[in-house]
């Protein structure tokens, strides 16, 4: 394995760390979530949505990690 190599396998490495902020980032999101709603149930609806919204974001932020990962991946073997 030369040197370029084995940068671009730690940097696929690093670059699927990114679902475990967005893992993070939802459970985080999901717990106020759930706070908010426990404190102001007729706002449950308006909560809801934006935290859809919010947990919609961190997972495309996961997906493009995994995408930059994969695309790494297939330039190991070049």
């Amino acid at each position: 394995m030369t040197i370029v190599s084995g940068l671009i396998a730690i940097g696929a490495g690093l670059a699927a760390l990114v679902g475990l902020g967005a893992g993070i980032s939802i459970g985080g999101a999901t717990g106020k979530a759930v706070e908010s709603v426990s404190r102001q149930p007729e706002a449950s609806g308006k909560i809801t949505t934006v935290l859809i919204l919010g947990c919609a974001l961190a997972e495309a932020t996961a997906i493009y990690g995994l995408l930059v990962a994969i695309m790494l991946m297939g330039k190991m073997g070049q």
